[in-house]
């Protein structure tokens, strides 16, 4: 039968499993990312199973999230992580070098390989035709040491782009375009593809920007074909020489499918606060704006900062508009000022902040209170950005660069100019000295991890009794993100490494008595959640800190993946209603009776449990290996004591 992409990827690594839509599988890694707010947990992780080197091809540790160093916690950090990427057999990438996503695709990314990465826009490899995906930490610990990932086998929805994009318009308006259309729950249960003509025209980094904020869709992940565009991006980097054509076969089907005319598409932007409330620039006319951020791993090529720098030639931002640029790698940098268009930015009056991630994840350029802050980022989650009563709106760079010459949102085709197309070098800068390798075997053996005051180890959790009274601590709504429950920020992630710290921020956005609460509650507690709980962030401190506290089930009417994969990992039950009314039946302080736990998840999908002495109808999707897990109180504990075996190195799939 004829395979599309993403269908290649998965029948060349698949090891365990039925890839039929629903069924759970086991894939080969062949790569993992991890990132300094996630990887710290990772090492830990590592740590407590007592691997002795990783077992992956290849495993990269980078410092790209929490670079603002205040006091001693974020450089002892940094520390740890570096001797644990020397004793466990990682690259290190230093920080200042850049944004893991950018980077990765720039020196690792190959086409064909699988990677999963504890970072949710993982997902931004697919632009070079490899099957990546954000996954919580424990997982990429578990590959690390030579499990296959387990996932529910997602369907494969099939974009065919036609037409040519117009001025003003560029890959930032397309997934915008898909957002706008489906919201931040339509790419559930998904591995987004996309093909057909249209593509011609997208490189490599236009199909970043688009894989990259298929997270915010809640798609399992996106794929473009490794085509010619993967090959000129590779060749133009230095690595031509590991490109494999990886496209789909002629009259490969889809399980859903739909049209995107790029031609049709105009400028668009995500109001505040979700990446899913997008509307034509043109609607959003005229609000006034007092920031414009640059940069992240939403926007991360030159192509995305040239344009605004050419934009802003001979220009300054409106008076009150602080044009801050982040640059997303040393080398894009490099590239930059070799152009000469870092110094038409210095001359119009914009900041230049370090490489790294920087505002996206609320590490630095926190908006002033309910003022419009522009940003090409990939969310905006309420609070995100550092603010707690934030205004952040999400666009591409050109309408970006357009209200910073005006100081409101402007349709950028209204600006008095041709449209810029920066001319960009047939080949990039290549520097990879903060880039640091593995070390061998040997010499790794004698490495000590290097652990500051602030480095905890990480908590050992009890199985899952069989019977329990648990007061419902917290009720909240829909799609409620990782960000309101473990928020981010400079005032937080410093803790990282530290959960008996982090635990004093769980939901403080929401209900900041939650805290207190919990960790005053004898016997554990319940969450009860709306649509789409958990979604965001792959940062599994949401679960482990809220499990410190306590927590043992939530209750929701359905789960974001990632985050639902998590709270298993962990020994926290997630269930859900069998009828989603029953949510409006339960508030705070009410009591979730279950008996005979073991027997129901082992034996049915229904969990019976009791709310104020009337029975309620709860389901559950987890597999027998992840019901063995949550009872046993987690993963790590449900596998204490063996010896992680499986290596397995699938061929390449062929193009």
């Amino acid at each position: 039968m004829p395979q599309n992409v993403a269908e290649k990827l998965i029948h060349s690594h698949l090891i365990e499993g039925t890839p039929e839509p629903g069924n759970e599988i086991g894939l080969a890694i062949d790569q993992t990312l991890t990132q300094d707010a996630t990887g710290t947990m990772v090492m830990l992780e590592l740590e407590a199973l007592g691997l002795d080197r990783i077992r992956t091809e290849l495993s990269v540790q980078y410092v790209d999230h929490n670079l603002l160093q205040t006091d001693q916690k974020n450089p002892e950090d940094h520390m740890f992580l570096q001797s644990a990427a020397q004793r466990y057999g990682l690259w290190f990438s230093r920080a200042g070098n850049g944004v893991s996503h950018p980077v990765h695709q720039a020196r690792f990314g190959r086409p064909g390989a699988t990677m999963i990465g504890s970072d949710s826009h993982t997902c931004a490899a697919g632009a070079l035709g490899m099957l990546a995906m954000g996954v919580g930490g424990l997982e990429i610990a578990m590959v690390m040491a030579g499990d296959p990932l387990y996932v529910s086998m997602p369907q494969v929805w099939g974009v065919e782009l036609t037409g040519t994009l117009p001025d003003w318009v560029s890959a930032k308006d397309v997934i915008l375009e898909m957002l706008r259309r489906h919201g931040v729950k339509g790419g559930a249960g998904q591995i987004i593809e996309y093909h057909g003509e249209g593509l011609a025209q997208l490189t490599a980094m236009d199909r970043h920007v688009i894989a990259n904020m298929g997270a915010e869709l809640g798609a399992t992940t996106s794929v473009f074909p490794a085509d010619r565009a993967a090959r000129d991006f590779l060749t133009a980097v230095g690595r031509g020489d590991e490109y494999t054509k990886v496209v789909a076969d002629p009259g490969a089907a889809y399980d859903v499918e739909e049209h995107i005319d790029l031609s049709s598409l105009e400028p668009l932007i995500a109001k505040p606060s979700s990446p899913g409330n997008v509307v034509p620039v043109r609607e959003a006319a005229g609000e006034e704006v007092f920031q414009v951020v640059v940069g992240s791993s939403a926007n991360p090529g030159l192509r995305d900062f040239a344009v605004v720098a050419e934009i802003m030639r001979d220009h300054q931002p409106h008076d009150r508009v602080s044009l801050d640029i982040n640059p997303s790698s040393r080398e894009i940098l490099e590239d930059l000022t070799k152009g000469g268009w870092t110094f038409d930015l210095i001359r119009s009056g914009a900041r230049i902040h370090q490489s790294g991630c920087m505002g996206c994840i609320g590490m630095g350029q926190a908006p002033a209170v309910g003022r419009n802050s522009l940003r090409t980022m990939p969310r905006n989650f309420p609070g995100r950005s550092g603010t707690d009563e934030d205004a952040v709106w999400l666009c591409s760079p050109e309408t970006a660069a357009a209200a910073a010459l005006t100081g409101t949102i402007t349709d950028p085709r209204d600006l008095d100019m041709a449209y810029p197309r920066p001319r960009l070098p047939d080949t990039y800068s290549v520097n990879t000295r903060m880039l640091l390798p593995p070390l061998g075997e040997r010499e790794a053996r004698d490495v000590e991890l290097v652990k500051g005051e602030n480095v905890k180890s990480l908590p050992e959790f009890d199985p899952l009794p069989d019977d329990m009274e648990l007061p419902v601590m917290l009720t909240v709504g829909d799609d409620v993100s990782t960000d309101e429950i473990m928020p981010a920020g400079s005032r937080v992630l410093p803790f990282r490494s530290n959960i008996p710290k982090m635990a004093e921020f769980v939901y403080l956005q929401v209900d900041d008595t939650y805290p207190t609460r919990a960790a005053e509650s004898d016997g554990g507690h319940a969450i009860v959640g709306g649509d789409n709980y958990g979604q965001g962030s792959s940062r599994e401190h949401a679960v482990i800190a809220p499990r410190y506290l306590g927590l043992r089930v939530v209750v929701a009417k359905s789960f974001a993946r990632i985050h639902w994969q998590n709270l298993a990992n962990f020994g926290v039950l997630p269930l859900e209603f069998e009828d989603p009314a029953d949510a409006d039946r339960i508030s705070r302080d009410d009591v979730l009776r279950f008996t005979g736990l073991r027997a129901a998840l082992e034996s049915s999908t229904r969990v019976p449990a009791q709310v104020n002495g009337e029975e309620i109808a709860l389901t559950h999707r987890l597999s027998a290996r992840q019901v063995s897990m949550v009872l046993a109180g987690g993963r790590i504990a449900h596998r204490a004591g063996e010896d992680p075996t499986i290596e397995a190195k699938p061929a390449q799939p062929e193009g």
